[in-house]
């Protein structure tokens, strides 16, 4: 992979304020200047499943491509989501494919979710697929509809847990990834993947992939709906 990894010199960036609670998610289109070093590193590297939560199999990002983010991101970080260099400690990539087909997910993946109940911890997902068709969906987020909330943090966490725990005994949710609105879950906003488009949010933000029926469960790099997800934190 080449030495270096630079922004683009004519990134698009773009912060939306999402749903009725307004949290902001950072849209920045052509973000790096090459990203097919990163496509041909993906390549040759070995991924395996992910014993967490993520439906597929990840892999270490290069450590080069979190330094830049390191170095691009400061002012954004501040302006958009009030967190300052000193609140992030810690900045983990990894490589991501979407490999768990519909029948196979655990209840868990079915649902939208929150990476972290810490409003000064952020995510991102950076998309190195769609290069030539638009085949791959991205990422939506959701309101849970009987709280109303958009985002769990340390305040709300209890209230979500024990609320939504009660409703998925009574009823549990379908087969499949969650497309669109369900009868717990409204979606608020989603964000197409895009060829060297970063997202970037609050991990408080609930919000899911949207894995479409058609869905190309490739585990090829060159061909996936390749990620790489990052995780700032403290």
């Amino acid at each position: 992979m080449s030495a270096t990894i630079k922004p683009s010199n004519n990134p698009v960036i773009e912060c939306v304020k999402i749903g009725s609670e307004q949290q902001p998610v950072l849209i920045i289109d052509n973000f790096l200047q090459d990203p097919l070093p990163l496509i041909d590193t993906a390549s040759k590297s070995h991924f395996a499943t992910e014993h967490k939560f993520y439906p597929g199999v990840r892999c270490p990002a290069p450590e080069l491509y979190t330094l830049a983010m390191q170095s691009i991101l400061p002012e954004l970080l501040e302006q958009y989501f009030a967190v300052k260099p000193g609140d992030i400690s810690r900045a983990d990539s990894s490589f991501s494919l979407v490999t768990t087909p519909p029948e196979k997910l655990f209840l868990l993946q079915k649902l939208p979710h929150f990476d972290s109940n810490n409003p000064k911890e952020l995510a991102s997902i950076y998309f190195l697929c769609n290069q030539h068709q638009d085949q791959y969906s991205g990422t939506a987020f959701f309101r849970h509809r009987q709280t109303g909330f958009e985002f769990v943090d340390q305040t709300r966490y209890g209230q979500y847990m024990s609320t939504l725990k009660a409703q998925v005994e009574q009823k549990r949710p379908g087969p499949g990834y969650i497309q669109g609105d369900t009868e717990l879950f409204e979606q608020i906003a989603y964000f197409p993947a895009k060829f060297n488009r970063l997202l970037l949010y609050r991990c408080t933000s609930l919000h899911s992939g949207r894995i479409e029926p058609d869905f190309n469960f490739s585990t090829n790099p060159q061909v996936a709906r390749l990620s790489i997800n990052t995780f700032l934190g403290n």
